[in-house]
């Protein structure tokens, strides 16, 4: 472990301690050999000067993250160093690439999340802190780059968590190699999932676990060529198959019989179980019940766990009776028989357990008897039967009990193995070995010897990879090495298991000679190993010996060895167990070979368990291995708890302490040039300027008197000692600078104390020359306030007579006015109470009259409609008798339907508005009548008023003034009379409503009597019908024929003649245009007879049919005679001109279907090569929308031009995918028409099924022809009308959009979301690399800063720094050149605001997740340069004139916040309050805590935080439910379709006045482009 030299007074060492194992403390006192030592404690030790080990006093508080950094690599210094590790939570340390876990007890799930796999993956090996998660990628990445299979070989004692271990290791290899379902469930959730099985039938409670491994496994995860697991496979080493029938006390057997015993009452009736102390291989031990486990539950979860695993309920079954059978076999007894040298059963209980286990194993019980206590000897003269005596045929019991169980177990794996899936075409595996560690126990037996074998063949394997990674290390840093020898283990081993000769050999030996006892076998080893120097003989023992193992000296008892290294395989049992009824126990046993003899023959468990071992050793070395040693910090078992014994044993047993010395016999201390430099610069006083670090280092070595170093290419190599020697001169040095420092700072404080006192007396003379001037003003004051006192009093007395004289005036004034005024405002309410009157009585008179026109309208309406109903019922019937005019009849009566239905509204709405005004008459009225009321009561009551007033003032009116009163009676009797004529008009406007109320009951009589001759009109109309379908069948029979007779008739002549139709259809259309010419002449007599008063207009007409209402002020429906009458003509022209109509229709489909490709092609070229903006609008954007627009292809159910536009982005878009140019000009194009199209288009679903409901109506051709060409006028017509309304809200003004439309918005919402995320992606891709540079300093800056400011040079600094700040400018130059693109090609201005923001929170996630993951990066030097860089990002962000690029610096609060803490001076003085509230606000109690802990100052060597503050975070953190303290990336679309649309200048946007490209100039189907779109 090193020598230790140079310990002098005040040295501060670690001394041996039987509570802590090691302590530290510092030598007070040297006296020859021996030194005092003064503990940390308070306690004194006196030891021998070679028995103490030097303490790096600079070590960081929070340890190191690979001990091979330790100043001091020592057995107490590596102690110390994973003990202050774990009580920080951190419970993974490197030693070199060894990495040691220490088990917390308590779950830590940020440590293993998702976001945690994502920082290791391809991370170097020591870049980040420690973590299973690099052991596990490291040996991922060196499978596939290496194309090897690897092996991580997890050890470690019972309870130190190497299961969990295992689990997450899984877990990491399933993350990187992706999952391989198998029946829903991956690789390694199966493998997870075998583990209750396997921990039920191979776990039991020992001294120091109670869920002990009493078997080794090795898992197999197989992969493909392509790095994809593929399979696995799970191998099992070294079953304890002993323990079946013979258990120490205070341990237990197996699980899986403690679980059968405490099953459901049904299953133990079934099994006939009851309590295991009622059984033999049960009850040899005091231990049934393990605390805090309920064997009952156990149970249930197993049987779970094998469902999971794919074991069957009958196979379940089957091996729960095994399980049975074993136990009722192990209370199977013998006593002697009647023979000599025989036996049999002893008793009745005996034999009822005998026969439950030939009953559970369905065998014979005659010959299961048999087969126990007789053995069958084969000779060449026949067989031989020779009985067994006692204690042979309990022996022959147990044999049979273990080898079921292990073929039990062997059955078990092998089915969770076919379950899981194995590919034997799997290029490469990586295998992880989870096996018991070393063993030493008060009482050791042959379990232990083998158990300990086996850790002693892997120290071996271990102890020559550690030397090979040592030599590997010596041979890349180039330094002249010789070979450097370590004690091997070897000769243990070959004491162990050589043969001949071996202790395993010997039991072999004396198993095979039947009266061979353990005495004997005593005997024999200490003969043949007398003169080993592995092993010795205990004192006054007879069957004990003791073997000097790699981890200490294991003393074992030589009693039951032979009986526990027995292996029988005996004829009868094979025989017997194969011939079972149980077809699941049958093939346990399968049938022998025929030529294998029916002689029972000796197997050894030891020579098994060699060749297992030997099969283990072979898998691990054709693997590239990689070791994990679990370490249990506690006997406890309990989180927080620290035991140095207990780590201190499992640190040489693991093998830990072997490779630190294997590390030391070389050069156990290695330091880079920089970090040499950084901590040995006092010394380098000597050197010249300007040499370089290397002989920097070699000329401090040479000084010094230094031999033996090696001078590396990167590092420098020190012997043991020569690190201490270094250390001591640095010492000497540092005091003496310390001895300068504190003079000078004396004689700083003596004067300054000499300058205070001055300073004070100055300032009491001061004080007391002030207070002389505050008197002597006091007294000023005083004087000046009294006569300022008496001029105010005089003043107020006058004031006062003054104010009385006036208030008298005002009075009087008052009184006099108030009169004036009451007089005049009489006279206004008289004049306007009369004004009141007449209006309403005009009023009253003009609704009068109204009403009276309005009810002559409606006679005349109703008499006109009601003949000319009757007119167009006679032409009906006259036209059902006539087939060619049924279709006209329809038409007519649906039409006619329609208008009375309408009608019948009408008319419903008149009565109701009717009923209404009447009420409101009436209401108004009333109203008005009360109202009269009101005021001829307010007049009396203003005369009585006034009255009293006049006669109040005449008393207090002075005498000199009289005024005499005055009645107005004639205003009075004015009103009277008025009031009077009210009630009469009352009384007359009663009269009239009586009336009114007569003559709207007369027309509801008559509207009813028009309900229902439209009702019977209906009912007529469906009759008609149907009669019309069936006739159209004959049509359309008629037509087919019609066509054949056609067809030949053109054949036979080729002049044309005009069918007989034809002539009889012009007559019909001469015939309706005469009548509609007539109708045209009656509709203005008609028009004529309607009152002038009328508030209606007529309607207009269109030349397709269709009618627009010109609506009044009165907003009252128009003429129903005039509707009547225009709806009539119209439908005569529709007939008239429909054959014109058909020929115009399929010419204009015809002439669509050959122009409508080539526009759509020329619409794709411009939008592929139209590149211009138009005052920052896409031009072309905004021709897709208007030709989408114009051609009406948002309101079409079937279209393609959606999908080859959205085809063309799509193409464009992953031709330049590398191309941010081209990425940002589809980013703005499309955004813009997503934007158009949402301010546009409009979905509804009830316009949806009103046009199905419509195209089920219409199936016929007539009926599909008719309707394009009702849709095509009316897109004439009204085309103009939302061409242009872009931007405006109104649902008006919007386009009723189909289907295709709606997912052409869709898929442009989803290229604008892909478009961003490629350009922000591209940024963060191009960025990352330079991130990964600026989280650290340059090492010359580093390594340099000290030595540059004791010299005192700076002249090159600033240089030096403006270099290492390249990457940050870098940085900003790539911000820049995005932002420079995204305003070039107008990306709206929130876009580009969140993508900064992404990149920025970005930035800020990478920079403090690779701060808390690594310790080099927390230090004050790291902070300064992260502080600069930032700075240089923030003067960026406050340079650029786009506002978008300025908003997100905040995103960077979290690694702001780490780097003002890294920078923070006195940080040992700030309490946890001034932290987390003012110092890292937004920064968690557990990312403060990591921080704090892994600080270190390397420029000016100050402390990090106080303990008491690291204290009080560690137990906030515990509190917690610990969430992960990294940050994770948001990847995240950060905005909607909504956002995209208000971006674009708060909801509205121009288009007007955009040029069209050249080649939409030349095309005259594109000419409306050049209309001016209305803003």
């Amino acid at each position: 472990m090193g020598t230790p030299v140079n310990i002098t007074l005040g040295s501060h060492v670690w001394v041996e301690d039987p509570e802590h194992a090691w302590t530290n403390g510092e030598v007070t006192e040297i006296k020859g050999t021996n030194a005092t030592i003064l503990t940390a404690d308070e306690k004194t030790i006196v030891a021998s000067i070679s028995s103490l080990y030097p303490k790096d006093t600079e070590a960081p508080p929070a340890g190191v993250d690979d001990m091979t950094k330790l100043a001091y690599l020592h057995e107490p210094g590596v102690l110390h160093n994973l003990a202050c590790r774990f009580s920080l939570n951190e419970i993974y340390t490197y030693t070199g690439n060894i990495l040691i876990a220490v088990n917390p007890f308590q779950r830590l799930p940020h440590l293993y999340s998702v976001h945690m796999m994502e920082q290791y993956k391809g991370a170097a090996f020591g870049e980040l802190s420690p973590h299973l998660f690099a052991v596990a990628d490291t040996s991922y990445r060196a499978m596939i780059n290496e194309a090897k299979s690897q092996s991580i070989l997890v050890s470690g004692e019972s309870g130190a968590g190497k299961t969990e271990t295992t689990k997450m290791l899984m877990r990491y290899l399933a993350f990187m190699g992706g999952r391989s379902d198998t029946e829903g469930r991956s690789v390694e959730q199966q493998v997870l999932e075998s583990n209750p099985v396997l921990e039920a039938f191979g776990n039991a409670k020992t001294v120091k676990n109670n869920n002990s491994s009493r078997f080794g496994k090795f898992v197999e995860i197989q992969f493909d060529k392509r790095g994809k697991i593929s399979g696995a496979a799970i191998r099992t080493y070294l079953l304890e198959r002993s323990r079946v029938c013979q258990v120490s006390d205070p341990e237990r057997n197996y699980h899986c019989f403690y679980m059968l015993c405490a099953a459901p009452p049904e299953e133990v009736k079934k099994f006939k179980l009851g309590d295991p102390r009622t059984f033999h291989y049960l009850n040899q031990t005091n231990c049934y019940e393990v605390s805090n486990v309920d064997d009952a539950r156990e149970y249930l979860e197993t049987r779970n766990a094998m469902d999971i695993v794919g074991i069957g309920q009958e196979s379940q079954d089957a091996i729960f009776r095994v399980v049975a059978a074993i136990l009722h076999l192990g209370n199977v007894n013998f006593v002697k028989g009647e023979d000599a040298d025989s036996s049999k059963l002893r008793d009745d209980k005996s034999r009822y357990h005998l026969q439950t286990a030939a009953e559970l194993l369905m065998c014979n019980e005659k010959m299961l008897e048999d087969s126990l206590c007789k053995r069958v000897i084969v000779t060449p003269d026949g067989n031989i039967t020779k009985p067994l005596d006692p204690e042979s045929a309990a022996l022959n019991r147990d044999a049979l009990a273990k080898t079921v169980y292990s073929r039990l177990f062997d059955w078990i794996v092998d089915k969770i193995n076919s379950s899981i899936g194995q590919d034997p075409n799997a290029t490469s595996l990586i295998g992880v070995l989870d096996i018991y560690g070393f063993e030493s126990f008060k009482i050791n037996s042959f379990e232990q010897l083998c158990i300990n074998l086996t850790n002693e063949k892997l120290q071996q394997h271990f102890n020559q990879h550690v030397f090979k990674m040592e030599q590997e290390e010596y041979t890349r840093e180039e330094i002249d090495w010789s070979y450097v020898e370590f004690v091997d283990n070897q000769d243990v081993l070959d004491l162990i298991e050589k043969k001949p000769g071996g202790i395993i050999a010997l039991l072999d030996e004396a198993c095979m000679f039947p009266k061979s006892t353990h005495e004997t076998f005593a005997q024999k080893m200490y003969q043949t190993y007398k003169g080993h120097k592995r092993f010795s003989k205990p004192k006054l023992a007879r069957t004990a010996f003791t073997v000097n193992h790699y981890a200490g000296d294991v003393t074992y008892s030589a009693e039951f060895f032979l009986d526990k290294n027995k292996d029988y395989v005996v004829a009868e049992h094979q025989a017997l167990l194969d011939a079972s009824k149980c077809s699941f126990v049958a093939n346990l046993f399968p049938p022998l070979p025929e030529d294998a003899s029916k002689q029972s023959k000796f197997s050894s468990i030891g020579t098994r368990f060699k060749q297992q071992l030997q099969a283990l050793m072979e898998t691990l070395n054709t693997t590239e291995p990689h070791y994990i040693r679990c370490v249990k910090p506690n006997t406890v078992l309990k989180p927080s708890i620290f035991e140095n014994d207990t780590v201190l044993n499992q640190l040489r047993c693991g093998g830990v302490l072997e490779a630190i010395r294997i590390s030391c016999a070389g050069y156990p201390t290695k330091r880079a040039f920089d970090e040499f430099l950084d901590r040995f610069v006092m010394l380098a006083t000597h050197v010249p300027e300007g040499s370089d670090e290397k002989a920097a280092c070699a000329s401090i070595c040479d000084k010094m008197g230094l031999k033996g170093y090696q001078i590396g290419k990167t590092k420098i190599f020190l012997r043991a000692g020569q690190m201490a020697e270094l250390d001591a001169r640095r010492t000497e040095v540092l005091a003496g600078a310390t001895r300068l420092i504190q003079r000078q700072i004396r004689t700083y404080l003596t004067r300054k104390e000499f300058l205070g006192q001055k300073k004070a007396t100055i300032f009491v003379q001061k004080l007391l020359r002030a207070q002389l001037a505050r008197k002597l003003y006091q007294n000023m004051r005083r004087e000046a306030a009294s006569i300022c006192i008496q001029k105010n009093t005089r003043a107020h007395r006058a004031r006062i007579c003054y104010t009385n004289l006036q208030a008298s005036a005002t009075v009087i004034q008052t009184g006099l006015r108030a009169m004036d005024a009451r007089n005049k405002h009489r006279h206004r309410r008289r004049t306007k109470a009369a004004i009141i009157v007449q209006r309403e009585w005009r009023r009253h008179q003009a609704h009068e009259a109204y009403n009276q026109y309005r009810k002559s309208t409606l006679a005349l309406q109703c008499l006109w409609r009601a003949k000319v109903a009757r007119k167009e019922l006679k032409k009906l019937k006259l036209a059902a008798r006539e087939t060619g005019a049924l279709k006209e009849a329809k038409d007519k009566l649906e039409k006619r339907v329609e208008e009375l239905t309408w009608r019948l509204e009408l008319e419903k709405h008149q009565k109701v508005d009717l009923e209404e005004a009447k009420a409101q008459e009436i209401a108004n009225l009333q109203n008005a009548f009360t109202d009269l009321q009101e005021k001829l009561d307010e007049a009396h009551a203003a005369i009585i008023q006034e009255k009293e007033a006049a006669k109040l003032a005449i008393e207090q009116a002075p005498p000199v003034i009289k005024e005499v009163p005055v009645v107005d009676n004639t205003q009075l009797e004015l009103l009277t009379s008025q009031n009077n004529e009210l009630e009469v008009e009352v009384d007359k406007l009663k009269g009239k409503l009586e009336e009114f109320e007569a003559v709207c009951s007369e027309l509801e009589r008559y509207n009813k009597a028009s309900l229902t001759e439209a009702e019977d009109a209906k009912a007529k109309a469906i009759q008609l019908q149907e009669v019309i379908e069936r006739l159209q069948t004959n049509q359309s029979n008629l037509e087919s024929e019609n066509q054949v007779l056609r067809q030949q008739a053109l054949t036979a002549s080729t002049s044309a003649v005009e069918p007989e139709e034809l002539n009889s259809l012009k007559d019909r259309i001469a015939i309706l245009e005469s009548e509609n010419e007539t109708l045209r002449r009656q509709a203005p007599a008609v028009e004529n007879t309607v009152p002038n008063e009328a508030v209606f207009e007529s309607a207009k007409d269109l030349e397709n049919g269709h009618q627009t209402e010109e609506i009044q002020a009165t907003k009252e429906p128009r003429t129903p005679v005039t509707v009547l009458a225009k709806q009539s003509s119209l439908t005569d022209r529709q007939k008239v001109t429909f054959v014109l109509k058909i020929h115009k229709f399929i010419t204009e489909e015809f002439k669509k279907s050959i122009t409508g490709q080539e526009s759509h092609d020329v619409l794709l070229t411009c939008l592929t090569d139209e590149r211009r903006f138009d005052n920052g609008r896409s031009v072309a954007a905004w021709i897709i929308y208007k030709t989408l627009l114009q051609w009406r292809s948002f309101e079409l159910e079937k279209t393609n031009i959606f999908d080859r536009v959205v085809h063309k982005i799509r193409s464009s878009i992953e031709k330049s995918q590398d191309d941010t140019r081209e990425l940002t000009y589809w980013l703005t194009t499309s955004s813009t028409l997503l934007y158009l199209l949402q301010s546009t288009l409009k979905f509804s679903n009830t316009n949806n099924s009103a046009s199905r409901r419509n195209r089920s109506s219409q199936t016929t051709l007539f009926g599909r022809l008719v309707q394009g060409m009702q849709s095509s006028s009316v897109g004439l017509e009204t085309s103009s009308g939302y061409s242009g309304m872009v931007g405006i809200s109104n649902d008006q003004a919007m386009v009723e959009a189909k289907y295709p439309a709606l997912l052409f918005k869709q898929h442009l919402a989803a290229y604008v979301e892909k478009t961003y995320g490629m350009i922000r992606d591209s940024l963060k891709k191009e960025i990352n690399p330079l991130l990964n540079l600026c989280i650290h300093a340059p090492r010359p800056m580093r390594a340099r800063t000290l030595r540059d400011v004791t010299k005192g040079s700076h002249l090159n600094t600033t240089a030096k720094q403006q270099a290492s700040y390249v990457q940050w400018k870098n940085i900003t130059e790539k911000l820049e050149h995005t932002l420079t693109l995204m305003a070039e090609n107008h990306v709206p201005s929130m876009i580009t605001r969140k993508l900064f923001h992404q990149v920025f929170s970005y930035i800020n996630v990478q920079l403090f997740n690779s701060l808390l993951l690594r310790r080099e990066c927390c230090s004050f030097s790291n902070g300064e340069y992260l502080k600069m860089g930032l700075h240089e990002l923030e003067q960026w962000c406050l340079k650029t004139e786009d506002e978008a690029a300025r908003s997100p610096w905040d995103e960077l609060q979290h690694i702001r916040q780490a780097v003002k803490f890294l920078v923070l001076h006195q940080k040992t003085q700030k309490s946890l309050d001034e932290i987390t509230k003012e110092i890292c606000p937004v920064l968690s109690i557990p990312q403060v805590y990591r921080i704090g802990t892994m600080f270190w100052d390397d420029k000016y060597g100050t402390q990090g935080l106080s303990p008491e503050v690291i204290k009080l975070m560690a137990e906030d953190s515990i509190n917690m439910t610990y969430p992960s303290f990294l940050l994770d990336v948001n990847s995240s679309i950060p905005f909607s379709v909504e956002d995209v649309s208000q971006s674009f200048q708060g909801g509205t946007i121009s288009l007007s006045n955009v040029d069209p490209p050249p080649l939409l100039r030349q095309r005259s189907d594109f000419h409306f482009l050049f209309q001016t779109l209305p803003e």
